[in-house]
């Protein structure tokens, strides 16, 4: 047993609708009765990543004594999970594991994709190669970068700085950046930045600099760009926990990127 981070339901919120379970990429979640319950302490990894898909809020993160995340046990009981239909003339290949890991198995994602073996210790560093269209040939510095201030980390930011205050503030994970194209264009323009990774960042502070950065910049509106991968979501749960500790009522819209590059979710929390 170790003092650390796991899941807590709240059975009279819960409505047994189960998209914790699906979003659990771990499977430590199951509806029983109904109702959601962590069935196995050791397959929760504390991240939250099904916090973000409750519908009625359910679930919330306590610190407390409980079994120790075991990756390994994951990975064997994850393997027998090793086919899905494809779609039809999609070339198939058995799911072959690298590293230990669940997310770094080989899979053929569509005609002309070659599956990759790698490492990593959750589904979001699963190895993958996506055919893109040819682009056609642009003039270097034709796009013009919109970022506005500096610096952008979040462990680096003052929250008293003139370009936070009344700001519309973009948190963004590191690698949304690179994954959707037009980032400066529709995603960082007009906007003060701060970026930050929820899973590789030593985070300590972050919550602090946050919470600070609503109740003394007070911006006038705030975005969450992340990753569609799980790890990713305690990017969310952390401005999230930042606005309440402040007492600002401000919604926030989280916008979810794609590993292929595309927006694929969008909400206001």
């Amino acid at each position: 047993m170790a003092l650390r981070e796991i899941i807590r339901i709240d059975e009279d919120l819960c409505n047994g609708c189960g998209s914790c379970v699906t979003g659990c990429h771990e499977g430590a979640l199951e509806i029983i009765d109904g109702k959601a319950r962590l069935v196995r302490e050791s397959f929760c990894d504390g991240l939250g990543a099904c916090i973000g898909v409750c519908p009625t809020g359910a679930l919330t993160i306590e610190k407390r004594d409980a079994s120790e995340f075991d990756e390994a046990a994951v990975a064997v009981a994850l393997a027998g999970v090793t086919k899905k239909e494809e779609p039809a003339g999609m070339p198939t290949l058995p799911v072959a594991h690298g590293g230990g890991c669940p997310g770094s198995a080989a899979r053929t994602l569509s005609p002309g994709h070659a599956p990759v073996h790698g490492g990593g210790g959750c589904p979001g560093s699963m190895q993958r190669q996506f055919a893109k269209p040819a682009a056609p040939e642009q003039a270097l510095g034709a796009i013009p970068s919109q970022l506005a201030q500096w610096p952008i980390q979040l462990h680096l930011i003052h929250p008293l700085a003139p370009q936070f205050q009344g700001a519309h503030l973009l948190v963004a994970a590191d690698c949304t950046a690179f994954a959707f194209g037009a980032f400066h264009p529709e995603m960082l323009k007009g906007k003060a930045l701060v970026i930050a990774c929820p899973k590789l960042d030593d985070d300590q502070g972050y919550l602090e600099k946050l919470t600070d950065l609503f109740a003394d910049a007070k911006p006038a509106s705030v975005t969450v760009a992340r990753m569609e991968v799980p790890c990713c979501g305690g990017l969310v749960r952390m401005v999230v926990e930042a606005r309440d500790r402040a007492e600002s009522s401000l919604k926030i819209e989280e916008v979810v990127v794609g590993v292929e590059g595309g927006i694929v979710g969008h909400r206001t929390i």
